[in-house]
């Protein structure tokens, strides 16, 4: 079983940074493969970035490569989205979700059933 917590989401203006971290209470979170997505108001919710079990492979939607970076400390079981030159349509609703299915989460980005909460980002500009 993997509870998720995401914590960091807030008001920045255009341009600034924001770190997202997403905290698993789980035993056996470093089995488990981690992406972010997220959902602004009307819109489907979208994938963001994903880290494979190591970290050692990421992977990211086209609109956040090159701002957005993903990583993960299975020590302290969290992983982060370091999120620079943010701009207004990255205002949304972020999401932790984890699966022990590398190619489901990452690749198809067909998520399973481990999700947080969510974390609210808003982008002034």
């Amino acid at each position: 079983q993997v509870q998720l917590v995401e914590s960091g989401g807030g008001l920045v203006q255009a341009g600034g940074s924001l770190r997202l971290s997403c905290v698993s209470s789980g035993r056996t979170f470093s089995r488990y493969a981690t992406a972010w997505f997220r959902q602004a108001p009307g819109k489907e919710r979208e994938r963001v970035a994903g880290v494979s079990w190591s970290g050692g492979s990421t992977y990211y939607a086209d609109s956040v490569k090159g701002r957005f970076t993903i990583s993960r400390d299975n020590a302290k079981n969290t992983v982060y989205l370091q999120m620079n030159s943010l701009k207004p349509e990255d205002t949304a609703v972020y999401y932790c979700a984890a699966d022990p299915n590398l190619v489901r989460l990452c690749i198809l980005w067909s998520p399973g059933d481990y999700w947080g909460q969510g974390t609210q980002v808003t982008v002034s500009s």
